[in-house]
């Protein structure tokens, strides 16, 4: 054993190096802190759709140019890669972690709970916890104004729907979409059709095309695609046919210039935007009333709108917000009548 004297020595010499370790994990921990970033998981269809996820990297990208602070991202490429994405994100502490899609639901219940002092969102999903906010909007509120311009600007009295996933949430908007039309115009047939049964019918964009061409082929003059990058493929159908094409979720009215007849806009820019300024745990609902969802005007329609649809779709819209016309959600009623 060490006399006392060389042992006291020792010690004193190890101490700083000892404290000055102390200190490092300590600053590593408030650095950490300090550094806590949002992220974002886009779904299947890729970051670069033109349509959902696409609106969701606009609204990041809106706040990261605001604030001049980054943020962390992925992009889904198969099922297995969403609750994988979200708990890698969580390890790494980001907050919160915003996942776009309602197939994220389900992981983001899981990966939330066992991350309870993280902030998670959830787009188009529910998810029943403390520490996460799920935003859905009402697609069927934007989904009838576009229906009520489809059979205006229709000659033949008959528009389509072509759907991505079938699922309930894109028969909310087919579902909308038909009462607008009838609303406008009784004797309107809507053909719907629907891309397929898994999340590859968001980015088919050939299947889309085939879709849009039969229903072309049977009177169809006015087609409306909720079909992420699938929709694409509508939309150069009604290009190379000479009819018009209603976009979804951001304003696709560029394009195809001159085909466009509007696109149903729902902000998911802006759900994410807000969610990366403060989590709200609970359920936030937006419609027309909230700015969640309407039609887009531009340079690129503004010869395919006339002054009756815009005054249609103005008194369509109050008399919505003002709860004269109720628009029957598809995803509560499980019908369209």
């Amino acid at each position: 054993m060490l006399p006392l004297r060389p042992r006291l020595a020792g010690l004193a010499r190890r101490l700083p190096s000892a404290l000055s370790a102390l200190l490092a994990l300590a600053g590593a921990g408030t650095a950490g802190l300090a550094r806590a970033e949002p992220a974002v998981i886009y779904d299947m269809g890729g970051k670069f759709d033109r349509s959902f996820n696409e609106a969701g990297y606009r609204g990041a990208e809106r706040w990261k140019q605001e604030t001049g602070k980054p943020y962390l991202e992925f992009e889904i490429s198969n099922p297995a890669q969403r609750e994988q994405a979200q708990r890698r994100m969580a390890e790494r502490g980001a907050d919160p972690i915003v996942g776009i899609g309602f197939s994220q639901g389900s992981s983001m219940a899981k990966v939330a709970k066992d991350f309870p002092k993280l902030h998670f969102v959830v787009i188009d999903a529910v998810v029943d916890a403390p520490n996460v906010q799920s935003v859905l909007f009402k697609e069927q509120e934007g989904s009838f104004l576009v229906g009520l311009m489809a059979a205006m600007a229709s000659k033949t009295h008959k528009i389509g729907f072509v759907g991505g996933m079938d699922i309930p949430l894109i028969r909310k908007f087919s579902c909308g979409y038909e009462q607008g039309a009838k609303y406008a115009d009784p004797k309107v047939s809507v053909v719907v059709s629907m891309t397929g049964t898994t999340p590859q019918a968001w980015n088919d964009p050939a299947r889309g095309a085939e879709l849009a061409k039969a229903q072309f082929a049977g009177g169809v003059d006015v087609v409306f695609a909720a079909a992420g990058a699938t929709g694409l493929g509508v939309y150069q159908a009604a290009k190379d046919a000479g009819r018009l094409a209603i976009g979804v979720d951001s304003d696709q009215n560029h394009l195809q210039p001159g085909t466009m007849l509007t696109s149903m806009v729902k902000r998911v820019d802006v759900a994410v935007y807000n969610a990366f300024k403060g989590v709200k745990p609970g359920v936030t609902s937006l419609g027309l009333k909230e700015g969640g969802v309407d039609i887009a005007l531009d340079p690129y329609n503004a010869k395919l709108v006339t002054p009756a649809m815009l005054k249609a779709v103005d008194r369509a819209k109050a008399d919505i917000i003002g709860g004269k016309i109720h628009v029957i959600d598809y995803m509560t009623h499980g019908a369209c009548r």
